[in-house]
């Protein structure tokens, strides 16, 4: 039978059933109140009418179901597997090199399952241990190039905070003492950084201060002759990478920072490893020429440092030390040559303290001027 000659059994199925059923109401309500005043209530006609509104409302309910579209007696579900009757199937993958490997008779190998691949490194947990220039300080030991392990301090800025979803350039913070990062000797340095993006001369950085190499008085003399020993190395920048929300390590955005006793450490990894540093800032340094100028021109072929020498007008020797770096670097050989190396010698003030702020917010500005144009 058709669609449209179901609709008026269906709809006089429906409206006997609602009959039925308002009359079987009607007849309990006077059974009730029968019984109430103890009255006698004939209960068969009460039974048949509620018979009747049953199978009305059944037979209307199966009407219903048939004249719906799309729903014959019969086709439910039938849609879906007509549409899966109707795809198209799909050609037969071509073997993989294991399967025909197989069907020559060699040997098989099992495809890399989700469960076999290599895991992401788990991150390093650092230890908040203090909140120097409105930033925070965090402290964790990381494994140096010999297992042991070694304290590695990271300064976040305060817009590490305050901006959730940014992604921060570092700045690797060289030690000149063993087994000490810089910090320890320089509290403030973390001041100079904020100041330079206070006033701002910078973008915020996150400083990275790893511990100093160890089995030498003069770390820095070590890093000049194998920069090797720079203690930034793949272990640390993996671990800060993976804890912070930094940007990718590479020249591109990491860039180094000595002061006083770390600047030689400092120069020597960004003559010797322009690869790693985009920049490099030497601030109050004295240097070994002759094996910074070695360590240069052994960097890798068709790189070229960028290094920053400052000291304060005051500081004839330190001002001298960097001029005769500079010249040594320029007479040099290879990507010693090539580098391009800047001496300020402008900065003065009233206590050393101060000078020391400036030259580092000096350096700071120089990091972020250099890091943001191409190498």
């Amino acid at each position: 039978m058709s669609r449209p000659l179901l609709v008026v059994p269906l709809l006089a199925a429906a409206a006997a059933g609602l009959r039925f059923g308002r009359s079987t109401l009607t007849g309990w309500r006077d059974l009730r109140a029968a019984r109430t005043y103890g009255l006698t209530a004939e209960q068969r006609p009460l039974l048949l009418r509620a018979a009747a509104a049953l199978v009305c409302l059944v037979g209307a309910a199966v009407l219903a179901a048939a004249v719906l579209p799309g729903r014959a007696p019969g086709g439910w579900g039938r849609a879906k597997h007509v549409r899966a009757e109707a795809a198209p199937i799909p050609a037969p993958a071509a073997p993989t090199p294991a399967a025909a490997v197989a069907d020559q008779g060699g040997p098989v190998t099992a495809p890399t399952s989700a469960s076999t691949r290599p895991l992401p490194p788990e991150a390093t947990a650092f230890t908040s241990i203090g909140h120097p220039a409105e930033g925070e300080l965090m402290e964790a030991k990381v494994p140096g190039p010999d297992g042991r392990p070694r304290t590695v301090r990271v300064w976040l800025p305060a817009q590490y905070r305050t901006d959730q979803q940014a992604r921060f350039p570092v700045i690797v913070l060289h030690s000149g003492t063993p087994r000490k990062t810089a910090d320890t000797e320089l509290p403030d340095i973390f001041d100079g950084v904020a100041s330079a993006v206070n006033l701002g001369r910078s973008r915020p950085f996150v400083v990275v201060a790893p511990e100093a190499p160890n089995g030498t008085e003069h770390p820095c003399d070590l890093v000049a002759a194998a920069p090797q020993a720079v203690a930034d190395d793949a272990a640390l920048r993996t671990a800060v990478t993976t804890a912070f929300r930094t940007l990718p390590a590479g020249p591109g955005d990491w860039g180094a920072l000595g002061v006083e006793a770390g600047a030689p450490c400092a120069a020597a990894a960004g003559l010797a490893r322009p690869d790693l540093y985009g920049a490099a800032a030497a601030v109050s340094g004295r240097y070994d020429t002759d094996a910074l100028a070695e360590a240069g021109a052994e960097a890798p072929a068709d790189t070229a440092g960028r290094l920053l020498l400052a000291a304060a007008k005051a500081d004839g020797a330190g001002v001298g030390a960097a001029r005769a770096l500079q010249t040594a670097l320029h007479g040099g050989k290879g990507p010693a040559a090539k580098a391009e190396v800047k001496v300020s010698d402008i900065v003065q003030d009233y206590t050393h303290e101060r000078e020391r702020l400036r030259l580092v917010r000096v350096a700071v500005q120089y990091l972020a001027e250099s890091l943001a144009r191409p190498n």
